[in-house]
């Protein structure tokens, strides 16, 4: 076959589709469904539109017509397709694993088995949260300091660690030019962590004199972490960890210009750490609009181009990661991990999905470095540069999300900068309140969690670790995604030990299987999420499934069928389960009018259904069952 001199135009035959017949199409579904009524044009695309954080709204359609700021070239400002010209398509992304074993000797053996296994730089966790600072030469003591960059994480003692890093260098002979890594302070970092804000000041200049030091002595070692973990930790949205990691910037350019170092050399000192999520799409644009925003903070401040671009660091998201089935958190690091990866981040570590509670084994430190080798070495995703480039959904959700955040950071910055709006309460008071309205979605099961909301395994045996160290607190609150839920299963367990059983509730199904197995597999899901278990009685009457209750055991009985026969037994039924002892008696369904009002005087107690509180309804359950 000759193929033309301007390539094979796969569509020559076809017409051009408009956006116009596409809503059409979308009307007709529409109204089939029943769901919506008299939506046509941009109306009924409208009607398929979502509405996630940060007052942003995804669209079902996206084509050239959805215009963004132009992202430049992959290594040229504004940096939204990378820092570097080449990307990640030489030596792929800097697979960095994170290490906090308060035992040296275990640390340093788990430090080897890492950099033996696929992983280029290590982070260490050292201080009062970690690692003995002293102990640093011994844990470092097999590592080719001249070939793996180290990270330090060393809350308010990072000068120690640092001092203690260099003498390591002396020690072992490494050319200061070969020394890589970063030393980890961050005062402002630690103020959102701690909310000691007494001791910011001395630690601002004591970053700046290490600052200095790095730049004169150690060119590939830089000082300062810009880490917009604690806000993410605390609840932050997307675009409010971002205004916060640009306001701690550039409080850190005006604290490192002001000790003397000039504004390239200042830029050149900070890497910035974001949190990477399985929210895939999210996660680049969070780390393509995180450089466009660096690189007009860099404009401003005179910045050089060359020195312009932002160094971050991605790690999986902790927010995420749950205690309950705590499996399913190896495919969500590896959702977040693509995302980091095809984001165009420099370094990412990926925490094992044991870490919600308690330090990792080395079955889940492997499992970790080895969900980056598949995405690098197997997937190949580091060949391609800037993989996401030229998806009209990925540049406008960063141009968007680009808008929300710097606007954010203006707000920051007219309240006197990241300092004081720490000290003022401005930051956790506005992170509190998106956190508040997020767990109302996660109640709502609007946000789902897989094996804790959703589908979870009540027969699950528990995963045992180590304690690891307590980690800095006082200032914003550290959460979990799941923790509403995984409190409901806790109190569950307390009954189990305590009784020799579970709590458990009665699903009253009326009808065949056909009728009620809808709702009654609904319902035992929901249940289920938290902690009580489900017993199942089918029958065809109110006598009968007032007779399969009492011998069932259980105080709270749920009716299940479907609407029609509803309308026939639920009330008989609602009223037979109350006199056979039922405690509380709910329906799975959502009535409404004068059936719902019908329904309660029969006895029915309340209404279960997708959408409804499920923390509240269980947490209610849990209460009247009596558990601890």
């Amino acid at each position: 076959m000759t193929v033309p001199p301007e390539g094979l135009p796969l569509a020559a035959e076809f017409p051009d589709a408009t956006r116009e017949q596409w809503q059409r199409l979308v009307e007709g579904v529409l109204h089939k469904s029943g769901l919506t009524q008299n939506v046509e044009g941009a109306l009924a695309e409208e009607a398929l539109s979502t509405d996630v954080e940060d007052g942003l709204r995804v669209r079902p359609l996206y084509t050239a017509e959805d215009s963004a700021a132009d992202p430049g070239y992959p290594g040229f400002p504004p940096f939204v397709r990378g820092g570097r010209p080449q990307g990640s398509a030489v030596a792929g992304w800097d697979v960095r694993q994170l290490h906090g074993v308060p035992d040296p000797e275990r640390a340093a053996e788990a430090v080897l088995a890492d950099l033996e296994n696929g992983v280029s730089s290590l982070w260490l966790t050292v201080g009062e949260a970690g690692l003995p600072i002293a102990a640093l030469p011994q844990v470092l003591r097999g590592v080719y300091l001249d070939l793996a960059p180290v990270v330090l994480d060393a809350g308010p003692e990072f000068t120690a660690a640092a001092e203690q890093l260099f003498a390591v260098y002396a020690e072992r002979q490494v050319p200061a030019e070969a020394a890589a890594g970063n030393l980890g302070a961050d005062p402002l970092g630690l103020l959102a962590r701690t909310g000691r804000e007494s001791d910011t000041a001395a630690q601002l200049a004591d970053a700046a004199a290490l600052a200095a030091r790095c730049h004169r002595e150690f060119p590939a070692v830089r000082a300062l972490t810009v880490d917009a973990l604690p806000y993410h930790d605390a609840g932050a949205s997307t675009a409010q960890e971002l205004g916060c990691s640009l306001a701690t910037g550039v409080a850190y350019l005006r604290e490192l210009t002001a000790a003397g170092l000039n504004v390239d050399a200042a830029a050149g000192q900070l890497e910035f750490r974001y949190a990477a999520t399985a929210d895939q799409f999210l996660t680049i644009a969070k780390l393509r609009a995180a450089r466009r925003l660096w690189a007009r903070v860099a404009q401003v401040s005179g910045v050089a181009p060359g020195a312009a671009a932002q160094r971050q660091h991605a790690v999986t998201s902790s927010v995420m990661m749950t205690e309950r089935d705590p499996w399913v958190n190896m495919l969500r690091t590896t959702v977040a991990c693509l995302a980091a990866g095809l984001g165009g981040a420099d370094a990412v570590t990926v925490l094992p999905f044991d870490a919600a509670f308690g330090l990792p084994d080395a079955f889940a430190r492997r499992v970790a470095r080895n969900t980056q080798a598949i995405l690098l070495e197997e997937s190949h995703l580091a060949r391609v540069i800037d993989p996401a480039g030229g998806s009209w959904y990925v540049e406008q959700l960063t141009d968007e999300l680009a808008q929300a955040a710097w606007a954010w950071f203006q707000e920051i910055e007219r309240a006197g900068g990241q300092q004081a709006a720490l000290g003022s309460g401005l930051v956790g008071e506005r992170i509190a309140a998106t956190w508040a309205q997020r767990s109302q979605d996660l109640a709502h099961r609007r946000e789902p969690i897989t094996g804790v909301s959703e589908f979870p395994n009540l027969a699950e045996l528990p995963v045992v670790r180590d304690p690891a160290p307590a980690p800095l607190t006082g200032g914003l609150p550290r959460v979990r995604r799941s923790q509403a839920f995984e409190a409901l299963r806790t109190r569950s367990d307390a009954h189990l030990t305590e009784a020799g059983e579970r709590p458990r509730l009665f699903l009253a199904a009326l009808g065949p299987a056909a009728v009620h197995t809808g709702r009654s597999s609904f319902a035992a899901n929901l249940f289920q999420a938290g902690g009580i278990e489900t017993v199942l009685g089918q029958a065809d009457d109110a006598k009968a499934l007032a007779e399969a209750f009492a011998a069932s055991g259980a105080t709270v009985a749920c009716l299940c069928s479907s609407d029609k026969l509803y309308a026939e037994h639920a009330e008989a039924a609602a009223a037979a389960l109350k006199a056979a002892g039922a405690r509380r008696v709910l329906l799975a369904g959502r009535p409404g009018g004068e059936q719902r009002e019908n329904y309660q005087q029969a006895g029915v107690d309340g209404f279960v259904f997708a959408g409804c509180d499920a923390v509240a309804v269980l947490t209610s359950v849990l209460d009247e069952i009596g558990t601890l």
